[in-house]
């Protein structure tokens, strides 16, 4: 039996006992040659496969087992990126894809394994064309636009393009501009703190809301200033019902979003801790669309349930799948037995727990809560103000998990309950305060809320988030980082003992945290890309794609036909790009240098984008510098740009010699006696100073004079007579 990964092999093979040798092929053991794409276009689009060179000796190994034993069978992963790793397995070993068995399986567990051995099925020639299109119109887009953007734009030749990855760069990119373009606006929120006794008749400080956003600063003043020796009593209450039911168990992308915002973890390190969870059979697969949950697994559930909890807290429950062609899987993601695994590894346990937690939670009674809503009228204004409560009557599926939320889906409100309050009851307000919010714009990406927004619009399968993710990153087109904020004053107005202040307060605002941003580089490539590739870039038509591959992993559609009709008008775009197509720098005149009186733009060079004074044709070489980490063309001032052409500093003497600091390709640095030395990560060398710099010369001196270098001799080796190169084992 050929699977793809040892630890999957390692499992199954303690199941199936001394009938079953289980062997792995590490995954895809073919792919498309890179000479010519791969690719035979004039003859239906052929693909041109070849045996990937890490993948020879095991090749050679399968080929060996399977002519010795009397069966092969295929139990390779339930996808299509699995089928066809299978019908590659036939194509190299000489199986026929016709009746070689091959199992499918949602888990890797004796039940699971046994009953799959039990009906064998053949590999499926409309799942392996899904994906074989899916590899050939990827390879097709990959090789023929990254050369358009290597001849139309002024970088090393490291730039690629892709049907999923572009279409992710330009949500990121539209994004960010939103942001930039952002007018905040402020307005003024009025709350009236209270005070009244509860049940045990000591007095306790409830909020309540005044009328809605109020536009100015002055009518807020003018609000507080008409509660002036007004009194508050209770107009009217209401107690309303509610309840919140369970989300659904995990699918892949649900999975990934929740590990992100629970977690912390990047969507490339939830998918690798579950493909281990998985294939030391915790899990069920981790590669999903689907909702639904087994019959077995409801009755794990509902035992789990009902011995941890009692049978109140049991609630049977059917998720409806929002994608119909729910096509990677038939089962969401869960334990594969509620009774939790030792599992050593931290992180894995944590990632279990989570599963294990929205698992249970999915079949859980709906949370039972009680809202008040209290409405005190105010003797000198028109409108009331507005208390809320809210009472948990019963917790149900909250007692195991609640879920979290993204920052787009705005402020969760986090209602405390109000005392016992009567309708005429007279009230005592300690303080009434006016203050000014700002609106904010839409939050940056996380790895989880773009793969949210990519499943939303029908853009990839659950298998393509973390590749197209970690690829964006890969190519410079995007990076995770943190943002600084930056301090905000705003306006208060306070009503307390009957007097009227006025004060100002400051916040921290704009700070994010692991966000996606894109580079100059990202923002650049989108715009060319949108201009000369509309359709490519196109958000409907990229999800026009995917529904076109389901068609056909159901038999509804040929492969080379759905191919052929995207790639005469695309390839006629390539060649009318690549021959009247500008070149693209992404340029933004600045102004003029007041000293040579030459212009300033910014763009994007060689190595990244910088500012340039003056151009190539002027008798003059024109002068660089290179934009900090923090800056883009996009939005660099002419004063910010002008301060970037101090470096290099000359920052004093130090041992009798001149010290330098300035940015280099490799980051910023500092020169002195002839040698070069990197700056901390935390010195800025726009502000550095010598007092800082001194005691790194030292530090690093000293240390490149306690490092050894080990001379190694080149030696051959006996048998081969080839020559042997030791490794280094230190380094200065």
């Amino acid at each position: 039996m050929i699977v793809e990964s040892p630890a999957k092999a390692k499992t199954i093979e303690k199941i199936l006992g001394s009938d079953f040798e289980v062997k792995s092929c590490y995954g895809h053991i073919r792919d498309l040659e890179k000479e010519d794409m791969g690719i035979d276009i004039k003859n239906g689009f052929k693909p041109k496969y070849i045996i990937s060179e890490d993948k020879e000796k095991v090749v050679k190994e399968l080929r060996a087992l399977a002519k010795k034993s009397d069966d092969v069978w295929l139990a390779t992963d339930e996808d299509r990126e699995g089928e066809a790793i299978s019908w590659h397995l036939c194509e190299v070993l000489n199986l026929d894809p016709a009746t070689t068995k091959r199992i499918v399986f949602h888990e890797i567990t004796k039940p699971a394994i046994l009953s799959a051995v039990q009906k064998p099925r053949t590999v499926d020639m409309n799942l392996v064309n899904a994906q074989q299109a899916r590899r050939i119109l990827d390879r097709i887009v990959g090789f023929e636009l990254s050369p358009v953007l290597w001849r139309k734009m002024s970088m090393r030749n490291n730039l690629s393009a892709g049907r999923v990855q572009s279409v992710a760069v330009r949500l990121i990119a539209e994004r960010e501009r939103e942001i930039t373009k952002f007018q905040s606006v402020s307005s003024f929120k009025v709350e009236a703190i209270f005070q009244a006794p509860d049940l045990n008749n000591k007095n306790v400080n409830f909020k309540a809301e005044g009328p809605d956003k109020i536009k100015d600063g002055e009518t807020a003043r003018t609000y507080l200033e008409k509660c002036i020796g007004a009194s508050y009593k209770v107009k009217d209450i209401q107690v309303k019902p509610g309840k919140k039911s369970p989300a659904a168990p995990f699918t892949t992308s649900t999975l990934q979003q929740e590990a992100s915002r629970k977690l912390g973890y990047s969507v490339s390190k939830t998918m690798l801790l579950a493909q281990k969870l998985y294939e030391n059979g915790h899990i069920t697969y981790m590669r999903t669309d689907s909702v639904s949950l087994s019959d077995t697994a409801k009755e794990g559930v509902r035992d789990a349930v009902v011995s941890q909890y009692g049978e109140k807290y049991y609630q049977p429950r059917v998720y409806p799948n929002k994608n119909e062609s729910a096509q990677e899987a038939h089962e969401a993601i869960r334990p594969t037995d509620m009774n939790s695994p030792n599992l050593g590894d931290a992180d894995s346990k944590r990632l279990y727990d989570l599963i294990w937690k929205r698992t249970m939670a999915s079949q859980m009674a709906d949370a039972q809560l009680e809202r008040t809503i209290a409405k005190i009228e105010v003797s000198t204004q028109p409108d009331p103000l507005t208390a809320t409560g809210e009472v948990l009557r019963f917790d149900g599926f909250l007692k195991v998990y609640t879920e979290s939320r993204d920052d787009e889906d705005g402020e969760e409100e986090n209602e405390g309950m109000l005392p016992p309050l009567t309708v005429g009851q007279v009230l005592d307000m300690n303080e009434m305060k006016a203050t000014e919010r700002f609106t904010r714009p839409l939050p940056r990406y996380t790895e989880a809320s773009l793969v949210k927004k990519l499943e939303e619009l029908g853009i990839g399968r659950p298998s393509t988030y973390a590749p197209t993710i970690s690829t964006i990153q890969a190519r410079g087109y995007v990076e995770r980082r943190d943002k600084e904020g930056v301090k905000r004053e705003f306006q208060v107005y306070s009503l307390k003992d009957e007097k009227l202040t006025e004060h100002k307060d400051s916040e921290n605002t704009g700070a994010e945290r692991s966000k996606l941003f894109p580079t100059d580089l990202g923002l650049v490539v989108t715009d060319f890309l949108n201009e000369h590739f509309k359709s490519v870039m196109d958000y409907n038509f990229t999800a026009k794609i995917e529904a076109e591959f389901d068609e056909i992993a159901g038999g509804r559609q040929v492969w080379n036909k759905m191919i052929d009709t995207f790639y005469s008008p695309f390839h006629t775009q390539v060649e009318l790009t690549i021959e009247h197509a500008g070149r693209a720098k992404g340029e933004r005149e600045l102004g003029v240098d007041t000293i040579s009186g030459k212009p300033v733009v910014a763009r994007l060079g060689r190595f990244g984008p910088m500012v340039q004074i003056g151009g190539t044709e002027d008798e003059e070489k024109p002068r660089f510098a290179k934009l900090r980490a923090t800056q883009s063309i996009e939005t660099i001032t002419f004063d910010e740009a002008m301060e970037l052409f101090k470096l290099p500093r000359k920052l004093g003497v130090f041992e009798g010699e001149d010290v330098v600091v300035n940015i280099g390709r490799f980051g910023p640095y500092a020169q002195h006696a002839g040698k070069f030395y990197s700056l901390k990560k935390e010195m800025d060398p726009y502000t550095v100073e010598l007092e800082e710099v001194g005691p790194l010369i030292v530090e690093k001196r000293k240390a490149a004079e306690e490092s050894t270098i080990k001379i190694f001799e080149k030696r051959k080796d006996q048998n081969t007579q080839r020559p042997i190169w030791p490794l280094y084992k230190t380094r200065p």
